[in-house]
């Protein structure tokens, strides 16, 4: 039994070792859209494609590697779900379009590799949602490209260990927190909001 022991310990020290050598990460965009340009759009749809050859994991580790990682829906279709998600941000970061022209709002996902259940509980201040799009904004009614596209990084600090038993006591959520964050690129990409762009350093993957 210490045997098992001491190689759990080892497993996870391993693990824990994978993560500190992705240690860089960013919320970053080439340029938000002019204001004058997006003052005179409104949203008038979403689109968000997740591709067949980006890879996904259920795998119980702390850090799998795959494209998509994502556990706080039920087992099903991890693609759709990401869709999803990134669709109800996107919204919410376009709302404040109250222009003439119809403009459409396209992502095409590249990674959304969210924590693990079993990251953040062993983790402590420590974790990543790395999640990363190419967007582009496309007249509605003629499919000209009005801006972009341009790669998205759209990562963020996880919360892990004790903060984020807290954070979920208080109703919040992986979900919630990566919804705010990308709400928050998207708007500033739009220039409908302050600039989200930042670098950090942090324990991930």
């Amino acid at each position: 039994m210490r045997i098992v022991k001491v190689l759990t310990r080892l497993g996870i020290l391993s693990a824990a070792l994978a993560l500190a050598a992705c240690a860089d990460f960013r919320t970053s965009y080439s340029a938000p859209v002019p204001a004058e340009q997006s003052a005179g759009w409104r949203l008038a749809g979403v689109s968000v494609t997740v591709p067949e050859t980006l890879s996904v994991s259920e795998a119980r580790t702390l850090l799998p590697n795959a494209d998509i990682v994502w556990r706080e829906d039920p087992p099903g279709d991890r693609r759709a779900q990401v869709a999803t998600i990134l669709t109800d941000a996107t919204r919410q970061g376009a709302a404040g379009l109250k222009g003439g022209t119809p403009v459409r709002l396209e992502l095409t996902v590249s990674r959304f590799h969210a924590l693990t259940f079993e990251a953040e509980q062993r983790l402590q201040r420590a974790g990543v949602h790395d999640i990363e799009f190419v967007l582009r904004a496309v007249d509605a009614r003629t499919g000209r490209v009005l801006a972009g596209p341009d790669m998205i990084e759209a990562s963020l600090p996880a919360l892990s260990g004790i903060k984020m038993l807290e954070a979920r006591a208080r109703g919040a959520s992986q979900k919630s927190h990566i919804t705010a964050h990308v709400r928050r690129v998207i708007a500033g990409w739009l220039s409908l909001g302050p600039d989200p762009r930042v670098e950090f350093t942090r324990i991930g993957g």
